[in-house]
């Protein structure tokens, strides 16, 4: 027992010392892992790592060192994120720091004053010009100071003059209108200083805007201090209601309502009912200034003025008004309206004139583009009317042409438009036709029309007309070549005999190019010595000798050959070409005529254009003393429309050449139609009996009878007779017998050149020495 006793001693002290080693060994596989953790943790506790060590050993403690490891982790995410929040922190800090310091240079910049509020309507921000504006307050200004609390306080200082009395009541209007969305009023300050507000609402608060009016508001006062003694009408309405809230003694002086009915009327009952609405939008319009504006007005008795309208925006009592100062324009307006009218109708008829009536030809031919349909120019000429101005003066013709167009007006639409393009000369356009035989039934109408004789004054006179017409298919025609087409066909209509009307066709064109030609080369052709001087015999029909020549202007064209005066004598005097071949031929003449016998006279035709230029009696001086032919040997030629042109001064033309010594001849007399109202004019030297009475003088007791008339009168007148166009011995010996001085004609010789001219002298006088 002892022995089991003994063994079983020695077996627990070698289980305590086994157990023992194992304890020791268990600590040491412990305490290593867990120093170097509690080193680990003692540097992360000074941010000197962001991790422990890896240790190895028991489970228990490697989940120990995991554990820590995640708790390391998590602080330093977090220090992390943290840092990153307080850089953003920091930068944001400092954007808006430059931001605010960017707004408050922007806000310095602005010449008014500028404030801004956050949405507790709390001071935030200002300019200088605003502590400026509010000087007697800039020391209560401060960063969160409430808007309503620098109001009571300014107020308790008597900043608000027109807050005394009624400081409760001016600050509840005040606040109401600061708090509205977008506001803007006046505000009176200390030193009769005036601002103007203007506030608006922001995302984050208001931004008020102050704008110093002193200087505006003093105007205004100046203003209103004119405002009852102006001579012009001017009133004040409320731009709320329209109504007068003030006007002066001239506008109830000029439109006649009393003062009391003014200040019960609003502004648009001025205006005629079809016109008011307009009327209250423009009154409406808050305008700084309204330059000028036109309108109509009524006054008290209903009478309908135009005016012109100077107006201005601003404050009256407080309230937003417009001031306008009123002149009337109705004389101006009356008179715009008659020079309006007289710059575009004939002022004699009334009737359209060449600027309108190139106006509505524009128009009707740009609707003839879209529409597709055509028109017609008709060109209208008065036959003869000339000859009722010279016969019965220009007050009858006057009247003549204002039935002509009452009468042109009754014959067409009212789509179509009269003109009277001047003189005797009218047009129409006729609109909207389909074919040119619309234009042709027009015509005919008008013809018609002006064939019956007009009664003026007693007076029966008679004014046919002739038309020309050019047409417009589609408008694709220029407007001035239409007039140009209608104007050829107008020619072409009185050369067949006037009374009719004439369509333009493109054969009229090429006439008037060929005349146009033969202009230019008139142009010439005395430079180039194309012309020649041919002389007509004159034989005394008493002794049957020469005595003189009448000098004819012959043309010998280059290319044409000879040209007919006929021909280019009438394109020589519209070009005014006559008056240099005029005097040529003079000189030419006078030249010539000094080769022959002193007793042979020359004769020279003088065109009427020759007179209107006024140097003729130079021209005739200049021929007589460069030729040396005396005077008395010249015999000028003209014809009866010489002294209806510009009657006192051609008159007074003929005496001075009848002064030089020279003799007058009426030329074509019996062709007119007052040739006896130009023998009591002028005294004539001689009567020229025309050809056509002389062609019918043995077989027409008509021309027989006026030939002799013609003959006894310059008789009776003290004037010789040349009978013109003689061709055969009958028609000589009535004309001697009947007491005709002179004729010429094929009978007695044709026109030949000067040296022929002499030759027949000579043989003329060996003829009548072998008479003899």
């Amino acid at each position: 027992i002892d022995r089991e006793i003994t063994n079983a001693g020695y077996a627990l002290l070698l289980a305590l010392i086994l157990a023992a080693l194992m304890s020791i060994g268990f600590a040491r596989a412990i305490s290593g892992p867990l120093k170097l953790l509690t080193i680990g943790a003692e540097a992360a506790r000074h941010s000197s790592r962001h991790a422990l060590p890896r240790v190895r050993g028991y489970r228990e403690v490697a989940s120990l060192a995991e554990s820590l490891n995640a708790l390391l982790n998590d602080r330093r995410q977090r220090e992390e994120a943290l840092s990153l929040a307080r850089a953003e922190a920091e930068r944001a800090e400092r954007e808006a720091n430059t931001a605010h310091a960017r707004l408050r240079d922007a806000i310095e910049a602005v010449p008014a004053g500028v404030v801004l509020f956050d949405n507790e309507d709390r001071y935030v921000l200002w300019n200088s010009r605003y502590e400026e504006l509010y000087s007697e307050s800039r020391n209560m200004l401060r960063p969160g100071l409430r808007f309503e609390d620098r109001l009571r306080a300014a107020i308790a200082l008597g900043q608000y003059p027109l807050a005394i009395g009624r400081e409760e009541e001016w600050l509840a209007q005040r606040l109401a209108n600061h708090h509205r969305d977008s506001s803007d009023h006046e505000q009176r300050l200390p030193g009769d200083r005036w601002v103007k507000i203007e506030e608006r609402r922001t995302r984050d608060g208001r931004i008020g805007i102050r704008t110093d009016i002193t200087e505006l508001k003093r105007r205004e006062a100046s203003f209103r201090l004119l405002f009852d003694s102006n001579p012009l009408p001017m009133w004040v309405i409320d731009l709320e209601s329209l109504r007068f809230i003030a006007v002066n003694s001239a506008a109830i002086a000029h439109y006649g309502y009393r003062e009391e009915q003014f200040l019960a009327m609003t502004v648009d009952q001025l205006w005629p009912a079809d016109d008011r609405a307009a009327t209250r939008l423009a009154a409406t319009r808050d305008l700084s200034s309204n330059a000028g504006r036109g309108g109509r007005h009524v006054t008290a008795d209903g009478t309908e003025i135009h005016v012109q309208i100077f107006s201005r925006a601003l404050t009256y009592a407080q309230r937003p008004a417009k001031i306008a100062a009123i002149i009337d324009v109705t004389e101006r307006r009356r008179a715009e309206a008659r020079i309006t009218h007289m710059a575009h109708h004939d002022e004699l008829t009334g009737l359209a004139n060449r600027t309108l009536f190139r106006e509505r030809l524009e128009e009707a031919l740009a609707r003839a583009r879209r529409s597709g349909d055509g028109l017609a120019v008709h060109c209208i000429d008065l036959d003869n009317f000339k000859t009722v101005n010279d016969t019965l003066g220009h007050p009858i013709g006057d009247v003549l042409l204002r039935m002509v167009a009452e009468r042109l007006l009754q014959c067409i639409r009212e789509t179509d438009t009269v003109a009277r393009l001047g003189g005797d000369e009218f047009a129409v356009i006729q609109d909207g036709i389909g074919d040119p035989q619309a234009a042709g039934n027009l015509a005919q109408r008008l013809i018609d029309a002006m064939s019956d004789p007009f009664a003026i004054e007693g007076h029966e006179v008679a004014a046919s007309s002739s038309i020309g017409i050019a047409t417009a298919i589609r408008g694709e025609e220029d407007a001035d070549l239409l007039l140009r087409n209608a104007d050829m066909a107008l020619y072409r209509a009185k050369s067949a005999g006037r009374r009719t009307f004439c369509f333009f066709e493109p054969e009229m064109d090429a006439h008037l190019q060929a005349r146009r030609k033969m202009e230019l080369d008139l142009r010439t052709a005395l430079a180039r010595q194309e012309f020649e001087v041919h002389y007509q015999p004159i034989i005394d029909l008493a002794s049957n000798r020469l005595d003189g020549f009448e000098a004819l202007l012959r043309w010998n064209h280059p290319q044409r050959g000879p040209v007919s005066p006929a021909q280019f004598i009438p394109i020589a005097e519209e070009a005014g070409l006559i008056v240099s071949i005029g005097e040529w031929v003079l000189r030419q003449a006078c030249n010539e005529a000094m080769t022959w016998p002193d007793d042979t006279a020359i004769a020279v035709n003088l065109s009427p254009v020759q007179f209107m230029s006024g140097n003729i009696v130079q021209a005739v001086i200049t021929a007589l003393a460069v030729s040396g032919l005396p005077a008395g040997r010249l015999e000028l030629e003209i014809t009866e429309s010489v002294l209806f042109e510009d009657n006192d001064v051609n008159l007074a033309t003929l005496h001075r050449l009848r002064l030089l010594g020279v003799r007058v001849a009426l030329d074509d007399f019996g062709t007119g139609y007052s040739s006896l109202s130009v023998l009591r004019r002028f005294p004539f030297d001689k009567i020229k009996i025309d050809r056509s009475f002389v062609g019918e003088l043995a077989h027409n007791p008509d021309c027989l009878a006026i030939s002799q008339g013609i003959i006894a009168l310059a008789s009776g007148l003290g004037m010789k007779t040349t009978a013109e166009g003689v061709e055969t011995r009958d028609q000589a010996d009535i004309l001697r017998a009947g007491g005709c001085d002179s004729a010429q004609g094929y009978l007695y010789g044709a026109a030949r050149p000067g040296c022929d001219s002499r030759a027949f002298i000579a043989s003329s006088r060996m003829a009548a020495q072998s008479a003899a």
